[in-house]
Order: C-alpha cells, then structure tokens, then sequence
C-alpha cells in the first residue's frame, strides 16, 4: 500500500515523521509524495498556536474528503482528542505510539474498525525512535529529548508532550554513527526542552563531546537552547569544541522583564544579555537568532517598545515573531488585560520589519568574505548551502550536494547572500 506523510509544526515532529516514514517502508509499504496517489494519509498534527490547531484541523478534513485511510497523531490530536474523535477519522493517536503505526495499521486493515488511543499518564518514558538516514536533508536531524516541565504561563506544549524525558545515550551516540555512516556531515541535536537532556549521567556537553569524535561528522548543531541552560560546562563546549556551529537559537519570548515574570519565563533580561554577551565573547562570527512574542496579556505600547530596544541591542540575526496565541488552559488564556488580535498583527508587522533590519546588518557585515558552505540543494543553474553561522548562501553555478566548498560572499539580497567559488572543494 502507499501512503503520504503531512508533517504540521517543530523539528520534532519532523523527526518524528521520519521514523514513521522509514518504519512503514521496512514494513513493506510504499511512501510517495503525491498524497492524492496514495492510500493511507497521516497527519502529524501541531498545536502550539490556535493557527497550528486550525491549520491541522483542515488537514485532517482534507484528508478525509479524498476517501483515504486517515491517521492522525500529534500535539492538536492530543489537546483536541474529543473534536478529533468526531470527524471520522480510521486511527488517532496522539503524541504516544508512533513508532507503532504500522501495527495499528495492520490491525485496522483487518478489522476496518476505526482506532482510537490515548494514554492518561502523567509521565511517559521516552519512546525508542531511530532513523537511519535522511532522504532529503544533507543535515540529519537527531530527536534526543522530550517533554517539558517550564510551564511557561502562555504554553500548552508540557500539557501535550508531558514529563521532560531523554533518549538513551548510547542509543544516540549509535543513531548518530550511523547517521554518519550513511554521510551525512551536519548533525542537528532537536527536543523539546533539548538543552535539559540527561541520560546515563550524561548531559547535553558530554553527548557533543563524545559526538565530535565521530570521523565524518563536521558540524553540530543545536535547534534551539533555553538561556538557562548554558551552564558553565555547556559554555565551555561552546568554546572549545570546533564542530559545534557558530549559531545558536536561544528563546528570549519578551525584551520586558515584566512580561517575562508574567510568562513565568526563568530569568531576566540582565541575565539573558549576560549571556549573550558572554557567547559573543567566546565564539567569532556567531549568529543569535530568538523568538519573541508579542501582545502577551499585560503588554501595554510602553512595555511593547521595550521588547523593540532590547532586540536592538541584543542584536539578534533574526527574530522569529509569533503573536501571543490564547490556549485555553493555559494561566496566560485566564489573565485580564488581552491584547486585540488587531493590536498583536500590528506589533507584529513592526517586529518583523526590526528583524529584517538585523538580519540585513548581519548579513551584509559578511561581503566580501570567504566562509565554508556546505551545499545542500543544487539545480541545473545554481547551488544553496548554510555556513556554519546559518547564513544563506546562493552561488550560481551547479555545485556537488552534501560538500563543502570555499565561497566569497559578493551580493546581499533579501535572507541569503550570493557567493563564488574560490576553491572548488574543501575536504575536511
């Protein structure tokens, strides 16, 4: 049978997807990309925002208009079960048992009877997934941690993804070799809280250490990290080990330290820019990229104009901007003071124009320099790679994909610089 995957939201769930992908086809299924050929649709569902919800609420009904096998699975599943459960849908799932499609997909084709399971646990022990490669990324992205135990006032992710929790370490390390093996050179680290992994009495700092020993692997890379989780043994890392990347996304969520109190964030601003200051210090050229929401409950113009200057000054490379999304059950859903959705999209708009601003400074401080790309989609008449920095880079000439090359970056254009090959190669 063929099936299609539509993966909704984080790195995680495309992690995730990626198991269920790879567990179908050892399983004798066939994974195409044209959902309308294909006769089991799965929708990994995302729900961090009432958009992500809607968004993977019209999926699912899409899917079922065309009469397919439906399984649905995810954050929106799992925080809308009994909206889910209405709409006629073969399996649903939500975040627990993905790796197990396949044999739910067994049972309903023998049954034709559909399925529905969710767990009422509190707390889940980390589901064994691995991937042995993938197909259309030159970085491997690496699921090392999930669950969340922050609680962040505006969040519903620890209510859906529940108890913070870690692969095995030598699990990890064993998926990365092989990962390795099957050659890719850049590795990315992803979780949900990915900075509190612990396993084996081993921390985040250990498992990149003993990663970097890995011939063949060149960059590591972190999808994003908490401020609070730079402790000194991770800073040294950060220092001294020269595979992990100059780039870090580090959530700053309000530039307020009044807001941050109201968002039950773990820290203030004078310690968010000390760290930042002290990364700057330690690690050349290295790009910052956040997020930042704005319009939480409490944010008057004042506080809002605050968050503006410390973006500034933090001088962040881009700011990913998300205006505040009201998730009942959450504490920040139940607070007076609501900020109009009008008012959010307009805070929004000049937020995103500041971070166009910082991106265009950071990127246009490169021209004229040489920097190491590693290539990842090439066409007929042009190449795009990443520096370890995460800048874009364009060079318009066909290039080897999953290869690193020496590149004098010439053209800013808007998010990606245009380059030239000085060196045809870099083996490294």
């Amino acid at each position: 049978m063929k099936f299609h995957i539509v993966t909704l939201g984080c790195k995680v769930n495309a992690y995730e997807s990626e198991v269920i992908k790879e567990n179908l086809v050892k399983h004798g299924y066939n994974y195409i990309e044209d959902e309308t050929k294909s006769d089991i649709l799965i929708i990994n569902t995302c729900s961090v925002t009432n958009m992500a919800d809607n968004k993977s609420k019209k999926m699912v009904r899409h899917a079922i208009r065309l009469g397919k096998i439906v399984i649905v699975c995810g954050c929106s599943s799992e925080n809308n079960q009994n909206v889910y459960k209405e709409m006629g849908i073969s399996i649903l799932i939500g975040n627990k048992d993905k790796s197990k499609l396949h044999e739910y997909i067994e049972e309903y084709l023998k049954t034709k009877e559909a399925y529905s399971k969710f767990y009422d646990e509190e707390t889940y022990d980390f589901e064994s997934m691995m991937v042995d490669a993938f197909d259309s990324h030159t970085r491997a992205f690496v699921k090392i941690q999930d669950g969340c135990n922050n609680y962040c006032s505006y969040c519903i992710i620890p209510y859906v993804r529940k108890n913070v929790r870690s692969k095995d370490f030598n699990k990890t390390l064993e998926e990365v070799k092989m990962l390795v093996q099957h050659g890719h050179k850049e590795i990315v680290l992803t979780g949900i809280l990915t900075g509190s992994y612990y396993s084996n009495g081993k921390t985040l700092a250990d498992l990149i250490e003993e990663m970097s020993e890995l011939e063949g692997l060149e960059r590591i890379r972190i999808s994003s990290i908490e401020v609070t989780e730079l402790d000194e043994k991770m800073m040294q890392v950060i220092q001294n080990n020269k595979k992990v990347v100059n780039h870090f996304h580090i959530p700053l969520q309000a530039g307020s330290d009044t807001i941050l109190k109201r968002m039950n964030r773990k820290y203030d601003l004078v310690y968010f820019k000390k760290k930042i200051e002290e990364i700057k210090n330690i690690k050349e050229d290295v790009s910052i990229t956040t997020d930042v929401i704005v319009g939480h409950p409490y944010e008057t113009e004042e506080l809002f104009k605050e968050t503006i200057k410390t973006c500034k000054e933090m001088g962040f490379s881009k700011i990913h901007v998300f205006p505040y999304s009201k998730r009942d059950g959450t504490p920040s859903s139940r607070m007076p003071e609501q900020v109009s959705d009008a008012e959010k999209k307009r805070r929004s708009r000049i937020l995103n124009e500041v971070s166009k601003e910082l991106e265009a400074d950071f990127y246009q401080k490169h021209l004229n320099q040489i920097v190491e790309v590693l290539i990842e989609e090439v066409h007929d008449t042009e190449s795009f790679g990443y520096t370890s920095n995460y800048i874009k880079v364009k060079v318009p000439k066909k290039l080897e994909s999953n290869t690193f090359y020496k590149i004098k970056l010439i053209k800013y254009e808007e998010s990606i610089l245009v380059g030239e090959c000085v060196e045809n190669r870099v083996e490294n």
